[in-house]
């Protein structure tokens, strides 16, 4: 039996809440700001181990010290991002990306958005990286 590989991304510096995050929303007020707090707020809940930290410049969601979710405001859209985002299931088909590993769903004011499926897909993002954190790499 091949050794399992535990290689997941981790971040130092990760708190239950993050100062830095808070004046980042306060950076991006209207209704990108708004739409990247929502759904920040979502990752938030999804657990008791759920930690933060801002890096590369956006707010990031992390089971302990791993990362599973982020948010990110540009010019004309927000973007909601999984680390593990090639691994999910997708039935709503809103994850965009062609990376290795990082999907992403691009939200864009006035856009409708199925609430249903992204908070579905930001849920089996936390457990898929709760997951991979507690019985080993990679999963599926």
């Amino acid at each position: 039996m091949s050794a399992m590989k535990n290689d997941l991304l981790r971040f130092d510096g990760t708190r239950l809440r993050d100062p830095a995050i808070e004046a980042w929303f306060k950076e991006h007020p209207g209704e990108l700001g708004s739409l990247a707090q929502r759904w920040f707020e979502v990752m938030r809940k999804c657990g008791d181990e759920v930690r933060e930290l801002l890096h590369d410049g956006c707010p990031v969601a992390c089971l302990g010290d791993v990362p599973f979710g982020y948010v990110n405001a540009f010019r004309a859209h927000v973007n909601v991002g999984f680390f593990q985002g090639a691994s999910l299931r997708d039935p709503g088909h809103l994850l965009q990306g062609t990376g290795k590993f990082m999907r992403h769903v691009k939200l864009k004011p006035g856009a409708a958005i199925d609430d249903k499926a992204l908070g579905e897909l930001i849920e089996a993002a936390y457990a898929d990286i709760k997951s991979r954190v507690e019985h080993g790499w990679p999963m599926r």
